[in-house]
């Protein structure tokens, strides 16, 4: 779905004891706060506005007309004057798309010479607001609530990550992921409830033989081989040996045949993430790294070794990262710099991370792989970007799924890495090495995580809030000890709220 195809609904609240003048300043006043959200660049969806809301069977209508139109991905709600409560009842109740209460006003500064009762009535949101508030805290209504005027360019941007978590959410709702073979033997993270993944996300996770790719990939025609090699060359730093007429230009060729059926494969079948699994390759004769990692950059969710959990995630951050500078990947915790005062973390992954996340040209090139008994993948080769990042993880509990994430800041390598055949990142976790880990490995976060150097943690809270699932957030502030006992707090909450 591209933003031009999602909608916010603007709901504005008010009552019929006004009379009519006062609700026709209602809907006027509510328009101009709904086109400053439309005009918004940050605002990655259509605003829509509704008519001004004054009884409890219009409220409940347009809850339901938002359940049942796909193009709806969230509602703001805002109480221009007071809107009784009980009116909103019923609508809350069979809400089921995400909702964001805006806590607003028409005016920003107040006429103080001029204010009479008039102005009063018209202008009380910060009286209907909390009306409204409590009718949602009484029914536990999971939301966003954002304060300020729409011309503060903090409120746009709190909204603007809303918008973002709430296209991720549509995203969930119908994802359907393509596992090409089971995941990597004896291992348990990347493990999970597909059922319940479905039941608590929507994103549909079923398994698919190896060589049904292979039918695909065989059968993928030379003109579209030829154009994807063109391609290569023309964006990426080209390896000597794998130019036409060098030695290894046929595994190119052979990278690019994987392309093109795994592309193919993943469109007839309406897919918008895969697995792949090194342990189970049928009759591919490369483990595809090139392939994934150029479908990665055109939006598609991976999770290698079969886990499928990360792919799902990627898939929703591509989504709400869509059009946003910076990248968002496939990324793996692999082996740390512990000298004192300069720890760090140099995270890759045996072929497969996302070029979005590359500092310049990725170069293009073929190494043997020690794993997979196949012929040497190509692969795309670079550094990642610095810059503030987050790296984010999608636990099974058993009873429930966690998200575990640490905010970043992605650092240039201290050296070279010429040995290092692979994509790689290398970043300073906050609020330090040691609090980062020993924090991650008490949440049971799993290895296999999406980087992104495009979504903030406000992005994650917001998407956690509408799944109603767990976020255990390690950032500059965390310490062990609270993170321990925030841990056991948040353990009591979800099993409680699975009981209800």
């Amino acid at each position: 779905m591209n933003p031009s195809d999602r909608e916010i609904w603007f709901l504005t609240g008010s009552q019929g004891l006004y009379g009519e003048e006062t609700l026709r300043q209602v809907a006027e006043q509510s328009g101009r706060i709904a086109a400053v959200l439309a005009g918004a660049p940050g605002i990655a969806a259509r605003v829509v506005q509704k008519p001004v809301l004054t009884d409890a069977s219009a409220i409940r209508r347009v809850c339901l007309e938002a359940n049942s139109d796909d193009r709806c991905v969230g509602l703001v709600a805002w109480m221009h004057t007071f809107s009784p409560a009980k009116m909103w009842i019923a609508g809350l109740d069979a809400l089921r798309k995400p909702l964001l209460h805006l806590h607003t006003q028409s005016n920003v500064a107040l006429p103080w010479a001029t204010i009479d009762m008039d102005f009063m009535n018209l202008n009380q949101a910060a009286h209907g607001d909390r009306e409204f508030g409590h009718i949602q805290s009484r029914l536990g209504v999971a939301r966003k609530t954002v304060a300020g005027h729409v011309t503060d360019p903090v409120t746009v941007e709190r909204v603007a990550a809303w918008v973002r978590a709430a296209s991720a959410r549509a995203e969930l709702a119908t994802l359907k992921v393509a596992r090409f073979g089971d995941n990597m033997r004896d291992v348990a993270v990347t493990e999970g409830d597909k059922v319940e993944a479905q039941v608590r996300f929507g994103a549909s996770v079923n398994t698919y033989g190896v060589n049904d790719l292979v039918e695909y990939v065989d059968s993928a025609g030379e003109a579209g081989v030829d154009d994807l090699v063109k391609e290569y060359q023309d964006t990426y730093r080209l390896a000597p040996e794998l130019m036409a007429g060098g030695e290894r230009h046929s595994s190119l060729r052979y990278a690019a045949r994987i392309e093109a059926g795994l592309r193919a494969f993943l469109e007839e079948g309406g897919f918008g993430a895969f697995t792949t699994n090194f342990e189970d390759l049928g009759g591919l004769r490369q483990l595809p790294g090139l392939a994934v990692q150029r479908l990665m950059s055109q939006g598609y969710g991976f999770g290698g070794e079969g886990d499928w959990k990360t792919a799902v995630l990627l898939r929703a951050l591509k989504v709400a990262a869509d059009g946003l500078p910076g990248g968002t990947s496939f990324m793996e915790d692999y082996t740390y710099d512990l000298t004192p005062g300069g720890e760090l973390i140099l995270g890759a992954h045996m072929l497969e991370v996302c070029p979005t996340i590359a500092s310049g040209t990725p170069s293009c090139e073929i190494h043997p792989l020690g794993i997979g008994n196949r012929e040497d993948p190509v692969r795309l080769v670079f550094d990642a970007a610095p810059g503030p990042a987050v790296v984010v993880g999608l636990a099974d509990l058993g009873d429930r799924f966690r998200l575990v994430a640490n905010d970043i800041d992605v650092v240039p390598p201290v050296e070279p890495l010429p040995a290092l055949p692979v994509a790689r990142a290398v970043w300073r976790p906050r609020p330090d090495l040691r609090t980062s880990t020993e924090s991650w490995l008490m949440a049971g976060g799993p290895h296999h995580t999406v980087l992104t150097t495009a979504l903030t943690s406000e992005h994650l809270d917001d998407l956690a809030e509408m799944l109603r699932t767990e976020l255990a957030l390690i950032d500059g502030t965390t310490t062990p000890r609270q993170f321990r006992r925030d841990l056991r707090w948040n353990q009591v909450y979800h099993r409680l709220a699975l009981g209800l």
